[in-house]
């Protein structure tokens, strides 16, 4: 039985897709639980996750990341956009979000709301947009982390124009921000990058220890 380490070894940034390979209904279903469960600031979730299928969609993006071809090949595009409007109103779903999972009354959490209300209302427009982009990078490790288990190649990706991915899918009329990508699906077998031995710093050179 392959332990998670095995599996993030295994693992690498898949270049090439076999187009004709689809990830099942189920296994899609197990990667947006992960995402969902992926931890965030507050547990806020300042982010939309738009998973895209629709093929001519598709190629538009595509176009818009200078023609990579896992836009096109792998099985879906898990897009992580930021909220560019997370404030009261993201508060107040969340807290009622809350009252109604935990049975706790509302007014039992107003002064969670108000922290983050506070915290986040002392931040410049470019800070709140910084801060809520960086969540979605928590959402997308834990996609490729949940994608190994399940033996799914994924391929994280910031080489794309976010502007264009914009305004191909609306974002700009709902708030949000392309922020980083990640398609899935499975490799080809002409994918070179498969047979690389995985490169990373050693632990000595990676940590330390106080």
């Amino acid at each position: 039985m392959s332990t998670l380490l095995d599996n993030l070894s295994w693992r690498y940034a898949t270049k090439k897709y076999d187009a004709t390979k689809k990830v099942s209904a189920a296994d899609l279903n197990t990667l947006k639980e992960a995402v969902r469960l992926a931890a965030s600031s507050y547990g806020l979730q300042p982010y939309k996750v738009i998973i895209v299928e629709n093929p001519e969609i598709r190629e538009k993006l595509k176009a818009a990341a200078w023609g990579q071809t896992q836009l096109t090949d792998a099985s879906q595009i898990f897009i992580f956009a930021n909220d560019l409007n997370a404030g009261p109103e993201s508060v107040a779903a969340y807290i009622k979000n809350i009252s109604e999972t935990r049975g706790v009354p509302t007014e039992a959490l107003g002064g969670f709301a108000d922290m983050m209300n506070g915290v986040i209302s002392n931040l410049s427009q470019e800070a709140k947009n910084i801060w809520t982009a960086k969540q979605t990078y928590i959402a997308l490790g834990t996609l490729l982390a949940a994608a190994a288990e399940l033996k799914i190649d994924a391929t994280p990706m910031e080489g794309f124009n976010a502007a264009q991915f914009n305004e191909i899918l609306g974002f700009d009329k709902l708030g949000l921000n392309a922020a980083v990508i990640a398609a899935v699906g499975y490799r080809h077998d002409e994918d070179d990058a498969q047979h690389y031995k995985k490169v990373r710093k050693s632990q000595e050179e990676l940590f330390i220890t106080l």
